[in-house]
C-alpha cells in the first residue's frame, strides 16, 4: 500500500548555501531550499525573487554554492532566517569568514567545505521565483574531507540534507553499494 503526498518536493535535499557579493562588495548568505545538478557541470536554483541574494545575483551574474555540514547547521539554517536586506552584517552574526573566488565575484565561506563557484548562464522568471542555472568553474573542497584517495569522502564531511516532510536536518553518509556496478548482477 501506498500513501500519497502533495507538495513535498524532492527528497532528500542538500542544504545549500548560496554566497553573492551585493553592489558594494558585502557578501550574503543564503540557505536555499530548491536546488540541485542539472547534468554535469551546470546547477540550478529557484529563488523567489524578493531576496537580496536574488537581486545580487542579477547584478553580478555569479555565486557559489556550499554544501553545508553538520559542524555549521546552526550558522546554515541562520543565514536562511534572516534577510539581507534587514540584517546587513548577517554574515559576521553567523561566525561566516567570507573568501573572495579566484573563478567567480562571490565569496566562498570558510567554515563550510564544498563549494562550487559559479557563473550565471540562464536567468527565467517562472512559477517557483527565479530559475537560476550556473555553470560550475570549480569546486574546492576544504582538505579535511579528502579521503585517501584524494576525492571528497562525504561521510568525513557530514554534509546536512534537509527532510523536507518532517522540517529538520538529517546527516548523508554510509557507502551501502557501488555505482555502475551493483546493478551488473542482472544482466548476467
Amino acid at each position: 500500500m501506498r500513501k500519497n503526498f502533495k507538495n513535498v518536493g524532492f527528497y532528500p535535499q542538500p542544504v545549500l548555501v548560496i554566497g553573492t557579493y551585493d553592489e558594494t562588495g558585502v557578501p550574503d548568505a543564503m540557505n536555499v531550499g530548491w536546488g540541485g545538478l542539472v547534468g554535469g557541470a551546470y546547477v540550478e536554483l529557484n529563488i523567489s525573487k524578493g531576496h537580496k541574494t536574488t537581486e545580487n545575483i542579477r547584478l553580478k551574474g555569479a555565486f557559489t554554492m556550499s554544501f553545508a555540514d553538520q559542524a555549521h547547521l546552526v550558522e546554515a539554517d541562520y543565514v536562511g532566517l534572516v534577510s539581507g536586506y534587514e540584517v546587513p552584517d548577517k554574515i559576521a552574526r553567523a561566525g561566516l569568514h567570507p573568501v573572495k573566488s579566484e573563478f567567480v565575484d562571490a565569496p566562498l565561506f570558510e567554515e563550510l567545505p564544498l563549494t562550487l563557484e559559479c557563473r550565471v548562464v540562464e536567468l527565467t522568471d517562472g512559477p517557483g521565483g527565479l530559475r537560476i542555472v550556473g555553470q560550475v568553474v570549480n569546486m574546492s573542497a576544504d582538505e579535511s574531507i579528502l579521503g585517501p584517495d584524494g576525492l571528497v569522502d562525504a561521510d568525513k564531511a557530514r554534509f546536512l540534507s534537509f527532510d523536507r516532510v518532517r522540517r529538520v536536518y538529517r546527516l548523508l553518509g554510509g557507502v551501502v553499494g557501488q555505482a555502475y556496478h551493483d546493478g551488473e548482477q542482472l544482466m548476467k
